[in-house]
């Protein structure tokens, strides 16, 4: 047995920031499917809100990979896995379906029935929105993911997890991601006010770093204090096109325009850590901001190791 084989036997969870933007959330796939995919997996599941990033993150994982619901509402049809011909060299090795798109035009039952005999057939099988078709389908998936305001990733066993442990984790965490991205689109638009126009962006947890080669002069409590106006100015936040939301009226480059809240009041908790913070190897100045924050931001919490467990309530003694 290999050490990739022996490391993916092994494998129970994994616990990844979810990335804010869209080269980001692609690099964290492209990493995913290099740490934790195994040639034998052949039925893969996403679980994930609407505009969380399933869809790029399989295109990290995937390149190539045709999806059948595309973002720019090209559909692929006739639906490839519901039309399969089994002639050997020529068919498709991988397939792709979006579950919560497909229900509109199948039956359950139609769908598990495609997907199992692609799987018999020794095809894999990428689904969105895994755990609508999990009842139907008697089986978990081999690699099993879901995207909130972490990704987690798993290798389900008879112990679970099961899908809809998954879903209750990431469902409830998206709130918090959603808010801090459109917080951190705030920062940018006041510091483009400043005419500060070049910095790097990072993850933490309910958070999010904007990060300086070069340190700029800048009061962060007075930077804090106009974000709280522009929240409470409770203005909408919508989707333009691929790389711009509107704030309010104004146009903002974005590259992760689905991943907000509906408008700034929504934002709750928000704080700036009122010092530049300065990267322990790049030296880089940074800056730290924060979403759902009920006290004052200590450090040393915001990435603190959490138990994880998959067990329901009922379960949990």
């Amino acid at each position: 047995m290999s050490y990739s084989d022996r490391m993916q036997r092994n494998h129970l969870y994994s616990v990844l920031l979810s990335p804010r933007g869209a080269p980001r959330m692609a690099d964290q796939g492209m990493q995913i499917a290099q740490q934790f995919l195994s040639p034998f997996d052949l039925l893969i599941g996403l679980i994930g809100e609407s505009g969380s990033g399933k869809s790029i993150l399989l295109k990290g994982m995937f390149p190539g990979l045709e999806l059948t619901n595309d973002d720019e509402g090209v559909n692929v049809r006739p639906l490839p896995i519901m039309h399969q011909d089994d002639t050997g060299f020529f068919t498709p090795h991988t397939y792709h379906l979006d579950i919560r798109f497909e229900l509109a035009f199948y039956q359950a039952h139609e769908l598990a029935d495609a997907i199992r005999l692609a799987i018999n057939r020794g095809k894999r099988v990428v689904v969105e929105h895994f755990d609508l078709i999990y009842p139907h389908l008697g089986m978990n998936a081999h690699l099993l993911m879901g995207i909130g305001e972490e990704i987690i990733v798993t290798r389900p066993s008879v112990f679970g997890p099961d899908p809809e442990d998954i879903k209750e984790i990431v469902f409830t965490s998206i709130t918090s991601r959603r808010m801090a991205h459109t917080a951190e689109d705030l920062v940018e638009y006041c510091l483009i006010d400043r005419r500060v126009y070049h910095f790097d962006h990072y993850d933490v947890r309910s958070g999010f770093i904007l990060s300086f080669h070069e340190k700029p002069q800048l009061d962060l409590m007075e930077l804090e204090a106009d974000v709280k106006k522009l929240i409470a100015k409770n203005l909408p936040i919508s989707y333009l096109d691929n790389t711009h939301v509107l704030i309010g009226d104004q146009r903002h480059y974005c590259t992760g325009p689905r991943m907000h809240v509906k408008s700034t009041a929504e934002i709750t908790g928000f704080q700036l850590y009122h010092e530049f913070l300065t990267h322990p190897i790049t030296k880089d100045a940074q800056i730290l901001g924060v979403v759902n924050m009920p006290k004052e931001i200590r450090l040393s919490e915001l990435n603190s190791l959490q138990l994880m467990t998959f067990t329901s309530p009922d379960n949990g003694r």
